[in-house]
């Protein structure tokens, strides 16, 4: 590989004493450690994969970082996006993640864009950086960092993850694939569940972020050989490593313009709401404040609850019917009431939404089936302060 061409600015003695395992290293030494200095990374994302790689390219020395993110700080993020304390509960994350950079290494320039990253900014953020990590965890933005990095010239460090499995690459990188190789259109909305909805091992995206983190450091001093032309798998459940061969598709078209992925996917771009998606306009959408004053007032329906039984585990509405999971519904279909209204709920309202879509298809009365928007969630923040949230 080539370094990436930047500037090489000199070491400080503080630097010097810093860098030093760096620095005895050949394949490092006086040069490389200056042209990380000399280098520019921006991170999409500040979540679990940006959590680890970001620290460690700090520690590091690159003298750069940029990072995008809009989102703040919650409590369920904790248990593996370890840039970020519980003190930071509420922050937002480039917030969050720029203090703990500096308290990393002082010596490191941050850039922080408390933004979503859109067709109309991408180009701009993106254009002054070196390499680009997506630590994204939704389908648009994944296309939209892809394209914009086609059409950029830039080195995009790819990686993934969910429940107990990892996915890791480097895309446009020496005329190699690009992530449009890989999926050259995305998954149908509602087929690949998000991390807020299926779980992931709290470890996971440290050993993915840690082997991004590894692949910016390499294609920043042009050394080793990097994943480009390859899809590293990893099964943290049987500790097992695999990978499979990429190539270009000479049949794909070619990325001149930046377009609405959030079209294009089918979702919004960013999976924190993902679950929270209600494209049907068959059901009734009902908010818990409505609910809550209809349930108050008499109102009696059927509450079918459906998400997955580990879920229920953690809490539930104790008034539910019944518990089914949204994949799952027409198995049971026969045996719910159609001379009743049935109230649907799952963790945000997303599962839920599409539950009641299949009933609908099923021959249920769109006039009859309500779905709770926001979900549990929602009912445990406005209503029942008392129930935990997850």
């Amino acid at each position: 590989m080539s370094p990436v061409k930047g500037n090489t600015p000199e070491l400080t003695s503080e630097e010097i004493g810093r860098y030093s395992r760096h620095l005895i290293l050949d394949e490092v030494g006086m040069e490389g450690q200056r042209q990380l200095k000399g280098s520019a990374v921006l991170c999409i994302g500040t979540g679990g994969l940006g959590s680890p790689l970001l620290m460690y390219l700090a520690a590091a020395g690159v003298g750069r970082i940029g990072i995008v993110d809009f989102d703040v700080v919650d409590e369920s993020n904790l248990q593996r996006q370890v840039i970020h304390g519980t003190a930071s509960v509420g922050r937002p994350k480039v917030q969050s993640a720029k203090e703990r950079i500096h308290d990393i290494n002082p010596n490191v320039q941050v850039d922080i864009f408390e933004e979503a990253l859109t067709s109309e900014n991408a180009l701009r953020i993106l254009e002054p950086y070196d390499v680009v990590v997506d630590g994204t965890d939704n389908f648009p933005t994944r296309y939209l960092v892809n394209d914009a990095c086609v059409i950029l010239g830039k080195p995009n460090v790819y990686g993934s993850i969910f429940k107990f499995e990892g996915q890791a690459s480097v895309f446009n990188y020496q005329g190699g694939p690009n992530y449009r190789d890989l999926y050259p259109e995305p998954p149908p909305p509602g087929l690949v569940p998000s991390c807020a909805e299926g779980g992931v091992l709290g470890i996971l995206p440290g050993v993915i972020g840690c082997i991004q983190a590894t692949e910016t450091i390499k294609i920043l001093l042009g050394k080793g050989t990097s994943l480009s032309g390859r899809l590293l798998l990893y099964d943290a459940m049987n500790m097992r490593f695999r990978e499979l061969k990429l190539r270009c598709d000479p049949e794909s078209p070619k990325i001149t313009e930046l377009i609405d992925y959030e079209q294009f996917c089918g979702v919004p771009a960013n999976d924190h709401q993902n679950e929270g998606l209600e494209d049907s306009v068959g059901f009734q959408r009902i908010d818990v404040a409505a609910a809550k004053a209809k349930l108050d007032g008499g109102w009696a329906p059927y509450v079918l609850d459906v998400r997955r039984e580990n879920e229920a585990s953690i809490v539930t509405l104790k008034f539910s019917d019944r518990l089914q999971p949204h994949s799952e519904i027409l198995a049971i279909a026969s045996e719910l009431p159609k001379d009743r209204d049935i109230l649907v709920y799952c963790k945000m309202g997303g599962r839920s939404a599409q539950a009641c879509d299949a009933l609908i298809e099923a021959g249920f009365d769109t006039a009859r089936l309500f779905n709770l928007q926001g979900g549990i969630t929602s009912w445990a923040k406005e209503i029942d302060t008392s129930l935990p949230t997850y």
